[in-house]
């Protein structure tokens, strides 16, 4: 599976992006996704997940009510949309793909067998 994010940028605290991870090269509903984000200094850490059916989602308590992960399998695509973005979002984020036997969403990154290039955002004060 090979992944490409896109979608970052520069964006004013309060501001909002969405980013997009596109999958090519094996059965895109088959793997759940994920995004994960680093900060300069700092180890990744995980952001968001959601199941290969988009039937569940799971949130680091860091992001939740804030953004929104998605997927389109027709297009092979994952999103995650990001709302009241605060200077502490500023990261690279990378998405990754998990193949599971299980409808379910994985958070940790040992978890995912796939990973994106990352695309980089940050939030000014």
């Amino acid at each position: 599976v090979q992944l490409q994010a896109s979608g970052g940028g520069l964006v004013q605290t309060g501001g909002s992006l969405r980013l997009s991870c596109v999958a090519s090269g094996r059965t895109f509903s088959s793997y759940a996704m994920g995004w994960f984000r680093q900060a300069p200094g700092k180890e990744r850490e995980f952001a968001a997940a959601i199941s290969w059916s988009g039937g569940s989602t799971y949130y680091a308590d860091s992001v939740k009510d804030r953004f929104t992960i998605s997927r389109n399998n027709a297009k092979n695509t994952v999103y995650l949309q990001m709302n009241s973005l605060k200077p502490e979002d500023t990261a690279v984020y990378y998405c990754a793909a998990s193949y599971s036997d299980y409808d379910v969403p994985q958070k940790r990154s040992y978890e995912y067998d796939y990973w994106g290039q990352g695309t980089q955002v940050t939030v000014s004060s």
